[in-house]
């Protein structure tokens, strides 16, 4: 099996573990600050004991830890902003749904930051994905500031995978990178957190229902899916691995239909936006492969 194959599957199974990161953002009853603050440290020190991320860390020359300690506090803002929506709009699938613009981001930011070529298919897909959330925001006042709150979010995932693909290593170990990050992104909050959220340091003492869900959340949602993606993204580009990213929709929207009965709440505005956005994901690769073709044609001709 190829390296690339192996890096799609684990991109794959690191997506589908993503899709419950939403369903528990609104099981969990703490803050959006509160929540992120405690899975970071929980994923940190679950990968903290594999011997080797001691080795690996070591091993970043000092430039590229001041890199990816910087990409740990763009996680931690994406994480903050993502949980926040939820909280705002009370809906899990509203979120996972302006989650899917990570792709529109994409499609300006890594071209201007790995200095790679732009595509225009890419800016052709953001451009309907933008149809479909405005289809969404038609669902009324009440979730504007939920949707721009999840837009930010998307944001920020798109910048902190397009950096993580333009310093990512070979000779580093994808544990290693995860750790530092996942724990910078920690120290981050715990900086910051006293002047976010005056309430915090109520919360040290967790509802006992809480405690199962953020073990699963940091270890399965973050730990292992946080992994899997890096080493994924050393054979896929951040496009591409935002792309397949896109599907945690798929999974979050169905998630919340089930457990929660979102279906019943949501406008026929959102499934309309929400049905736009999921396709144009599904057509990127035919676009893509259509203009590979053209571009052959002329080498050729």
């Amino acid at each position: 099996m190829s390296s690339r194959i192996k890096s799609y599957i684990y991109l794959h199974i690191a997506v589908f573990l993503f899709g419950f990161t939403a369903i528990l953002g609104k099981q969990i009853s703490l803050s959006a600050i509160s929540l992120v603050w405690h899975r970071m440290w929980m994923a940190a020190f679950a990968l903290l004991f594999v011997p080797k991320v001691w080795r690996g860390i070591k091993k970043i020359q000092p430039v590229d830890k001041k890199r990816f300690i910087l990409i740990g506090i763009l996680i931690a803002i994406h994480w903050i902003t993502f949980y926040g929506s939820i909280k705002l709009g009370n809906s899990a699938s509203l979120t996972l749904a302006c989650l899917s613009t990570v792709t529109l981001f994409t499609s300006f930011l890594e071209p201007w930051l790995t200095k790679t070529k732009f595509q225009w298919v890419e800016l052709v897909i953001g451009l309907i994905i933008i149809l479909g959330i405005l289809l969404i925001a038609q669902m009324g006042k009440a979730f504007y500031q939920a949707i721009w709150v999840g837009l930010l979010s998307a944001l920020f995932a798109a910048l902190f995978s397009t950096l993580n693909k333009k310093y990512i290593k070979a000779k580093y170990n994808a544990l290693s990178i995860s750790s530092l990050e996942l724990f910078a992104g920690w120290v981050f909050l715990v900086c910051v957190t006293p002047l976010l959220d005056q309430s915090f340091y109520n919360q040290f003492t967790l509802p006992k229902q809480d405690i199962p869900y953020l073990l699963i959340l940091a270890i399965l949602c973050t730990s292992l899916a946080f992994v899997l993606s890096v080493i994924a993204l050393k054979d896929l580009s951040a496009f591409t691995s935002n792309l397949a990213i896109n599907l945690e929709p798929v999974y979050g929207i169905l998630l919340a239909g089930i457990i929660f009965k979102e279906n019943k709440e949501l406008a026929p505005s959102f499934y309309w936006g929400t049905g736009i956005i999921l396709i144009a994901v599904f057509i990127h690769p035919i676009l893509l492969r259509f203009q590979k073709s053209k571009i052959n044609q002329r080498v050729h001709s």
